[in-house]
Order: C-alpha cells, then structure tokens, then sequence
C-alpha cells in the first residue's frame, strides 16, 4: 500500500497528481530544479527536494537525483507523470531494485512499446491493425541507396519518425524521394537531443485519417478495460493541440472494435496501469495501430470528465496491487468534452516558443470549465522545458455546448506578459470544419497554416486611454494647454504618435488616421477594466509592469512600450540575424567570410525542445558570428552579422 508518493515531475501534472494523492490521504513529495524554485508544484506538496540545475538533463531527467529525493523523504512510491522518465524502462526497473513502486507499467511493456519497431512486431503477433513501414537496425551505418529504395517501397507521402519517444519530436514529413535525406538528418538530430537516441523508421503517411486514440486501464490481476476513445486530430507539427471525447464520428460498434483492440494491445505486453493506444481511422472505417503511450496522457482529464473516473487514482490504486472494482459494461460515456491545450508560443511568428514573466494570470471559472495548470502569476517561463502552460477543459451535455463553453473559457482567459496561442485556439474552435465535426490530421495545416490574430481597430486607442490612466511616466507624453496629449507607442517595432484630446465626456484618441472617442469606466479585480469606445461598452484586460503597458482586447497579450529607435524590430533585412527566442545554439552552418544567399540556413537553435532553423534575410558575406554551438542564447541576442552584397545594400 502506497503511503508517500513522490512526483517525479513539474508544472500541471505535477499540481494534477498532488491533488489526487491528497485526496486520498496520501504524503507527497514534490521535486524541483533551479529554475522551479517557486513553481505552485513545490509550494503544493509537503515535502520538496531540489534536484539540481534547471536543465532538464540535470534534474528532471537524472534517475539517479530522483530515487536519491525518495530515499532521503521515505517516499515508497514514485509516480512519472508524462514526458520526462514517465517512459523510461530504466528508470522503472531502477525504481523495483530499490523497492519503490513505480507508478505505471512493467518495464518490460515500456521497453516493448517505447521501440516503435518492436511495437509494431508485437501488434502484428497479436492481429492488431498496423501501418505499413521499415525499420533498419544499423541506424549508423545504413546505406543510403538502400534506404532510398525502401523509401520508395513504403510510398509518399511517409513519415521519418523516431524510435524513442514521441510527441511529434523526431518526425519529419516526406514527399518525395528528393526530401528523404534532410528529414532522416533532422529527425534523427532533434530524437537524439529529446530522448538521447537518435533511431528513425520510416511509415506510411495515411492522409485524411483521424488520429483516434483509446484509454485503457489493467490492473495485475489479469483484468483490462477501455475506457472509450478520445479525437485527437487537430494537431500542430504532430503535437496534439484540442482534444475532444467522445470522437464525433465514433459509432457503438466502432468503439467496441477500437477498443477491444486497444486491450489486446494491453494483453500483448502483460500491461498493467494506465495506458493509451493510438490509432489512425481512415475515412472508410479501417484502424491502424500507431503507437501505445505507456503513462497518463496530457489529454486525459476528457476521459475523465465524461466517464467520471479519476485516472490518477485508478493508477494509484492498481499500483498498490488492488483489483479494478470496475466491469467493462460498467463503463459508460456522459455528454461530451474538450481540451485546449494553452502554449506559451507566437502563433505568427512561426508558433515560435516564447519565454518570460507571466505578469498577470487568471484562470477562467464556470460551469463546466476545469483548467490544469501549474502556473504562479509573476513565474517566469523560462527555454528550458515545453512551453504548454495550462489545459483548459470543457464539459457539456453535448459537442455544441462542450465547444461554445470552452470557446468563451478561452476568452475569459487572463495571460499578459506572454505571447500564447489563445486566439488562435478560439480560431479553430470556430472554424467551420471543427464545428461541423469534420477535422482530420491535416485541417490545421491545410486551413490555418499560417494563421494570423487580426488586432481590433480600436486596440491602439485602448492602449492610449489605459496610459494616461495610469500616469504613465514622465516624458512618456507631454501636455499642450492642458487639453491636448501627445503620446508615442510602439507595438512590435511599429511606432506610432497617438493625439489625444480630453474632453467632458472622456478621450478623443486620434492616430492621425482614424479616431475614437474612449473612456475607461471603471477598472476591476484580476487586471480588468470596463472601456467605452465610440458608445459600446466591453471589458478588456491590461496591466503596467516598467515601461510596457500589457493589453488583451481579445487577440492575445500585446506590449506597448514607450518609442525606444534601434529596437528588435528595426533589425529586419538589415543583414543581422537575431535569435527569435532564448535557447541553445545546436548547430553553426556558415562560417565568417562565408557568402550567403537570402534563405540560406546561418543557426540552428532548439528551444523548448523545438529545433529551429535561423535564415538569412539577404544576400551578403559573413562578417561576424556570435554564438558557438552549445551556447545558451537569450531572445532579441544577434548571433550572426552579415556585411550586405552591394546590390542588396543599394
């Protein structure tokens, strides 16, 4: 029986578990790095022990750190979460030798479902459903011709994808037979610096299909159940970003099917836990065997939501060795629920991982609203781990009212101080395809594939109003006769010289365009403010931290700043090539005296797991490179210099 349980973990799945394991009286332990010092997780549990450097490698993935942190507190029971050790067979048989339970299944399961390849051979023993590929096993000595050929036999469009691990990290889409080498290249580096390996294989691209996946929980008395499926297609460079339960076009049969298939799955490799099965479904009904996630997925709380089971405790409960009370026909689906997952990225700017300070965060209440986070208001988020930072989840009688529930959850959603992906999340819950139910693995990027947030076109003049309300400092904006202001801002580089008149009745901000009549009529808890703007009433929400004044008129966190010439946004084409993020230089591809032409890769950088190829503006000459490769970048940092060829520069 388990009596103190350690999270070997961070940010919402930590805060996840530690409420569950409170709930069912259970001591906790929480451990955390350098840069977690003052996360929610750490200040939740009752006992905390740092484990090292805010590098992930240091801390949250040393096995050795952790089971010492359990040792050192007497925590008998170790539980991964999801990503870090959550899928590390090592770690789990690391945790048995020292008499810890290990909060998932055997080792021997991870170890067969963490290698794609020996998943794929123990789905095909046991007749389940798989997807036509290969797999090579002298991954360092692979002849290219031969990987080519058999490229060519799996057919396009296919998928390079990594061994170990998943996520989306080490995959690569290929098109045609010209593309393969790049993406082996690229898959294999960006698997070796997430999971520390670098094999590939190669599968077939079904286009059009759903990715389907089925919850499945076993327990070690020989009992498996399905615990109905979940739609995860509406999907980012492979990574899951709406999940929904039940899948709109999931009939009874179709799901008994699935999920019976799901638990052979489980049967296969002695599961124990909770575990996951994903499936491609084609548009004609057929199922493809995917991958098994072995731990508790990110998505989760939909299952939860309409099943009415806590998964967390079911794993907790049948890692103590105690039998699932539960019968497959016990199981039943209610209404329906969505999840959004909200990153801490710029979905116009390539939805590059940003890092800083959540100056303001308010979550959203209501009925049917749930949100998992981990997140402190004034945390910073720093480059060194995934940049999800909460998951707002909805629940409703049916899909239309789960959908226009977590729609306006998002809006009342309260995030300044870091660019996130909240508008583009609302764009694609109201985009025609998902609400009709329609969305494949390939809607996000065949209809919004380079989305933008329009701003609204009174956002400028908000931003004025909320200024001068908050006296902004001196030399920011002058007065002339008393009735008059001047104020210039700057949003994103983009300067403008705003006029504003006072007047009896509130402000008239003008841009020298357009103008309004503004007034702030009244300011709220949790950063709001109640804003008249040409006779229509809203709320919006801002805040004032130094020199930037936060806004949210419901496109997302923007900061005005005071006009400051020769900022981030004047390097553009002027041959200076700037890191869009903090992170790490992995990869130096030119060298000073180098000619470059305009697109030509100059860095790559990896970020939040992310690796990003940095391009040259223009046509010119290397004239100084400033980052080596391993150097730790911050964002705005000009890593390379390039002197402008003369036409360019003419």
């Amino acid at each position: 029986m388990i009596t103190k349980l350690l999270i070997a973990n961070r940010g919402e799945i930590a805060v996840r578990v530690l409420q569950t394991a409170h709930a069912m009286g259970l001591r906790t332990v929480a451990v955390y790095s350098d840069a977690d010092a003052e996360a929610p997780h750490v200040a939740l549990a009752d006992e905390a022990v740092h484990i090292g450097p805010s590098e992930a490698a240091l801390s949250y993935l040393d096995m050795d750190k952790i089971l010492d942190a359990a040792k050192r507190t007497g925590a008998d029971a170790v539980h991964p979460g999801y990503g870090f050790l959550s899928e590390n067979a090592a770690f789990a048989s690391a945790c048995a030798e020292a008499g810890i339970c290990f909060v998932g299944p055997p080792a021997e399961a991870i170890d067969v479902m963490g290698d794609k390849a020996k998943a794929k051979t123990a789905m095909e023993d046991a007749e389940v459903p798989t997807v036509p590929g290969y797999r090579w096993e002298d991954q360092e000595g692979a002849d290219p011709a031969t990987l080519q050929a058999e490229a060519d036999k799996v057919g396009y469009p296919l998928l390079v994808k990594a061994i170990a691990g998943g996520g989306g990290r080490g995959m690569r889409r290929v098109d045609a037979s010209s593309e393969l080498a790049d993406a082996v290249a690229t898959a294999r580096s960006e698997a070796i610096n997430a999971f520390g390996s670098g094999d590939v294989m190669f599968e077939r691209l079904v286009e059009g299909a759903r990715h389907v996946e089925v919850q499945v929980m076993a327990d070690s008395h020989g009992k498996v159940l399905h615990l109905g499926e979940r739609d995860c297609s509406v999907q980012r460079r492979h990574q899951k970003v709406i999940e929904e339960a039940p899948c709109p076009v999931v009939d009874e049969d179709l799901r008994a099917r699935m999920g019976e298939a799901a638990c052979a799955a489980a049967r296969a490799v002695s599961y124990v836990g909770a575990g996951t099965v994903e499936f491609l479904l084609g548009a004609d009904g057929a199922f493809y065997f995917l991958e098994m996630n072995t731990r508790l997925q990110v998505e989760h709380p939909v299952t939860e939501l309409v099943t009415d089971l806590d998964l967390v405790e079911l794993q907790l409960r049948v890692a103590s060795g105690e039998a699932l009370e539960l019968d497959q026909e016990d199981v039943e689906l209610h209404g329906h629920a969505m999840e959004a997952r909200l990153y801490a990225e710029d979905p116009e700017n390539g939805f590059l991982p940003q890092a800083g300070r959540a100056v303001r965060w308010t979550p959203p209440e209501g009925i049917g609203v749930r949100v998992d986070h981990g997140l402190g208001e004034g945390q910073v988020i720093t480059a060194n781990y995934d940049p999800m930072v909460a998951k707002v989840i909805t629940w409703g009688g049916d899909r239309e009212e789960a959908r226009r529930r977590l729609d306006r959850a998002l809006a009342e959603t309260t995030l300044l101080g870091l660019t996130n992906n909240g508008p583009f999340l609302r764009q694609i819950l109201n985009h025609d395809t998902f609400v009709s139910g329609e969305a494949t693995t390939d809607f996000l990027e065949a209809s919004l594939g380079e989305p933008e947030v329009p701003l609204p076109e009174d956002h400028m003049a908000i931003a004025a109003a909320l200024w001068l309300k908050e006296r902004a400092p001196t030399g920011a904006w002058r007065s002339t006769g008393g009735a008059v202001s001047h104020l210039d801002l700057s949003l994103a580089g983009e300067r403008a010289n705003i006029r504003v008149s006072h007047q009896a009745h509130g402000l008239n901000v003008s841009d020298g365009e357009r103008s309004w009549t503004v007034k702030v009529l009244s300011q709220g808890a949790a950063s709001t403010a109640r804003v008249l703007v040409d006779g229509v009433q809203r709320n919006v929400r801002f805040a004032r931290e130094g020199d930037a004044l936060y806004l949210d008129c419901g496109a997302g966190s923007r900061a005005y700043t005071e006009t400051i010439a020769g900022g981030a946004g004047d390097t553009a084409g002027s041959g200076e090539t700037v890191a869009p993020m903090s992170g790490k230089g992995l990869a130096v591809h030119v060298a000073p005296g180098d000619t470059v032409s305009e697109g030509d890769p100059l860095v790559t950088m990896e970020a939040m797991k992310l690796e990003t190829k940095l391009l040259a503006e223009v046509d010119g000459t290397v004239a100084e490179i400033r980052v080596n490769e391993g150097d730790q970048v911050q964002g705005g940092e000009v890593l390379v210099s390039l002197q402008q060829s003369e036409e360019e520069g003419a």
